[in-house]
């Protein structure tokens, strides 16, 4: 009980120290944007108009107030989870960002993968051969990987692979027509119509009801009239939400299931040619990213490696004739794992919000691209949505790591 309070109060205290830390950084980014050289209106109109017009186009974009105005203005709108309307085309920002999202989000989870099996590979095995030629050669790579820039690095892959061989595309997600539309269930009405489908939809409602009750009596837990009323409550709740969501999709006669990433959604569809075509240009942006944060976990992996084979119980496993890759990888490296999963879970959040280099060297339709651009324009209102999008998601990645080490390593909630 006592553990369980503790890590309930080590996850109430992360959290709140999120929401200063976001508002910091808000409050940092909108003066920094105000601060910087470039007027959004003049480059809204893009050549000279007359000053009425402009003047009008600074009121609608709320230009003309106080900054301090401005700013309380826009908390306000954040509270209510309003991003803001773009101060180029005052399309929502929301919609930008969440359509842009899935690109980074695919871009860092194929990255993170090469990342991680290259330099936990190569990290085992220069552990496994300290000081020898193969150790210098696997700490040479992680240094020059690491070292190396990634813009750099993705150029000479694009004059490579792509320019000279022609094997793998340059830029972009695939071809224009090309875009894979996920999974489609046509739906049709039952032939009672929505009579029938409230009818049916109780199911739904039975289903949840059912396993609770199950669930109780095998725990020998007595059915009061409090539980009763609960299991009543969750039959209701569902039976009523599945028969609304039913029929709202029945109405528009199909449902479609589309997550924005584009390997995954082509296997959705059942298209292995648009799957394929998604791995091609995945490929060279995935592994630009991949190579140059696998040279951390090279290091990371092999130091923690080098500690742990050494230690006694590493040893007694040996001594008792156990196979060599069961000593390294069952033994030794599941003790050294703690602080790479660590580091997996803060250069994943690093992915997310820095790969701006990568998308704007292979034209990656993603959130560093758009930042790119939104900057260009002085977009204020995009740029802070972004930012604010990209302080919270790194937020929740440090969060979700920091449960995970003060779950497998109890001292850390102490």
């Amino acid at each position: 009980m006592g553990i369980k309070v503790t890590l309930r109060s080590y996850i109430i205290s992360r959290i709140l120290l999120t929401i200063p830390m976001i508002f910091i950084l808000l409050t940092m980014v909108f003066v920094i944007v105000r601060v910087l050289p470039g007027d959004p209106v003049l480059l809204h109109f893009e050549k000279m108009e007359n000053p009425q017009a402009i003047e009008e186009m600074r009121v609608k974009l709320g230009l003309n107030k106080p900054i301090w105005v401005q700013y309380f203005d826009y908390l306000s709108g954040l509270l209510r989870g309003d991003l803001g309307k773009s101060m180029q085309d005052f399309s929502s920002v929301s919609e930008q960002i969440f359509s842009a999202f899935p690109a980074t989000l695919e871009l860092a989870i194929f990255s993170m993968i090469i990342a991680v099996s290259i330099g936990i590979f190569l990290g085992v095995e220069a552990s496994k051969s300290y000081n020898k030629p193969k150790d210098h050669a696997i700490r040479v790579f992680g240094i020059v990987t690491y070292a190396i820039p990634v813009f750099f690095l993705g150029m000479i892959f694009q004059i490579i692979f792509g320019v000279t061989l022609r094997w793998l595309p340059v830029g972009g997600r695939t071809y224009p027509t090309m875009e894979p539309v996920g999974l489609k269930i046509p739906l049709t009405q039952p032939p009672g119509g929505f009579a029938a489908h409230l009818l049916l939809s109780c199911i739904a409602g039975l289903v949840p009801a059912t396993l609770g009750f199950i669930l109780l009596k095998m725990k020998g837990k007595k059915i009061t009239r409090k539980i009763l009323g609960l299991l009543i409550l969750i039959f209701s709740a569902t039976w009523i939400l599945w028969a609304g969501l039913g029929w709202h999709y029945i109405s528009m006669s199909e449902l479609r299931i589309a997550t924005g990433l584009y390997t995954v959604d082509s296997l959705l569809e059942g298209n292995l040619y648009k799957f394929a075509e998604a791995l091609r240009y995945l490929f060279l942006p995935s592994l630009t990213l991949g190579l140059v944060l696998s040279g951390v976990f090279v290091r990371l992996t092999r130091s923690n490696m080098f500690e742990t084979l050494r230690l006694d119980f590493v040893t007694a496993a040996k001594a008792r004739g156990l196979k060599e890759t069961t000593v390294i990888y069952g033994y030794a490296f599941r003790n050294a794992f703690l602080p790479i999963l660590t580091m997996m879970g803060l250069q994943f959040a690093a992915l997310l919000a820095g790969a701006i280099l990568t998308e704007t060297t292979f034209s990656w339709p993603g959130l560093g691209r758009y930042i790119v651009d939104r900057i260009n324009f002085r977009d204020y209102t995009a740029i802070q949505g972004a930012v604010v999008f990209f302080g919270i998601l790194v937020s929740l990645v440090s969060l979700v790591v920091d449960l995970l080490y003060a779950y497998l390593d109890p001292r850390i909630r102490l």
